[in-house]
């Protein structure tokens, strides 16, 4: 099993910026595809990035493309979502999660993810 930390969240202006981390413990980190999910009041949890278990394939959210980025350093078993031009629509709990299939192919789905992290709170004021 893993725990999955996340920590970067905060109040920012519309137009700033923010990065996410997310520290991974137990299972190995490098073997396995990582999201980012959010979640915002009163709406489903929705995808907003994933990352395959080499970090050579990223998928984004249409609504962030252009605008996050998501890494992973093996190193330091941790994963990153830099987000920039942040927009008060972007406001919501973000999760990181792990994949559920060993070297899987890059999932965007929440099926695809068997670990979660807490959540942290990101919120973006006009």
């Amino acid at each position: 099993q893993v725990q999955l930390v996340e920590s970067g969240g905060g109040l920012v202006q519309a137009g700033g910026s923010l990065r996410l981390s997310c520290a991974a413990s137990g299972r190995s980190f490098s073997n396995y595809a990582m999201g980012w999910f959010r979640q915002a009041p009163g709406k489903e949890r929705e995808f907003v990035a994933a990352i395959n278990w080499s970090g050579t394939i990223m998928r984004y959210a249409e609504s962030v493309k252009g605008r996050f980025t998501i890494s992973r350093d093996t190193a330091k078993n941790t994963v990153y979502l830099q987000m920039n031009s942040l927009k008060p629509e972007d406001t919501a709990v973000y999760y990181c999660a792990q994949g559920t299939y060993f070297r899987s192919e890059i999932v965007t789905t929440r099926g695809g993810y068997s670990s979660w992290g807490q959540g942290t709170q990101v919120t973006v004021s006009s």
